[in-house]
Order: C-alpha cells, then structure tokens, then sequence
C-alpha cells in the first residue's frame, strides 16, 4: 500500500463515521444509507480499486439503498405506530355530553369521553341549538379554543 492508498482508505473511514454519526442526530435513514454507500467505497479501496472507481462504487450503493431499502425500511417501521390521532385531530369524532347548557346568546361547555372539558357551540347545520344538560354530543371540529359539536342521533333499538 502506499501514501495515496492510506489517505484514500482513511477518507473513506471518516466519511463512513462522520455520516453515521450524522444519522444519530437526524435518524432519517438517509445519512445511514449514505455511510453505508461510503463503506462500499471503502471496501472497493481496500481491495485495490482506484480512487474514482471506489467513488462510482459509493454512489451506486448508496443511491440503491436509497431507492430499494430506505422506502421499505421506513414502511416496515411505520407499521408499528400508535393509529391514533393525537392533540386536537384525536378530539374530532369523540362522543361527549353537554356540560353547561347553550344559551341562544352563549356557548355552553361539553364534557368529552376523555374526560377533558370544552367550551363549545352547536355546528351550524344543528336545527336544535339549545340542546339541555346531558345531551350526547360528538366533535365536528376544533375551531381555535372551541369545539364544534353536533347532537348525536339515538341508536335505533
């Protein structure tokens, strides 16, 4: 091995280093499928392969894993997640009861299946807007600091 041999094999070292511990910090899986694209070109190296070949063999490794594995690897890490909305987009569809009446001057508060209490008004396609204490109402929408509800419909039984 001489000098321009070392000094290629030791770039490749660090650009496989640096660009794992870029990975740490975004966990993205592109700086990963980059330094494993680096490791390739370190391999082709240290087998012998000139500089600008071990570049070309770098980049297609790691544009393959950033084609082929990066997509699946995501998808097979997203089947794993909690499907249900959270904050405000978890509030819209959650059954509740009138907590305060509505007046036809001021909006009354619901109380929500989890437990949380809202000021909120009746959506506008309601006829009833004065719906009494007790009522069963579900979350159209959240509109700034208010829920927009509508009365629920019994159950046919």
């Amino acid at each position: 091995m001489n000098i321009s041999d070392w000094i290629q094999t030791i770039v490749w070292i660090a650009l496989v280093l640096v660009l794992g511990v870029v990975e740490i910090f975004t966990l993205d899986f592109i700086f990963l499928m980059l330094a494993a694209g680096a490791a390739g070109g370190l391999i082709a190296a240290l087998v012998g392969a000139p500089w600008w070949l071990s570049a070309i063999i770098a980049a297609a490794v790691a544009l393959l894993l950033l084609a082929v594995v990066r997509p699946r690897l995501l998808t097979a890490l997203g089947r794993g997640a909690d499907p249900h909305q959270t904050g405000v987009r978890g509030l819209v569809g959650m059954p509740g009861t009138v907590a305060v009446a509505f007046t036809s001057t001021a909006p009354g508060q619901v109380r929500l299946a989890n437990g949380e209490t809202w000021s909120a008004r009746i959506d506008l396609a309601t006829p009833d807007r004065t719906p009494p204490l007790g009522t069963h109402v579900v979350v159209e929408s959240i509109e700034g600091s208010t829920a927009v509800v509508r009365i629920q419909e019994k159950a046919a039984s």
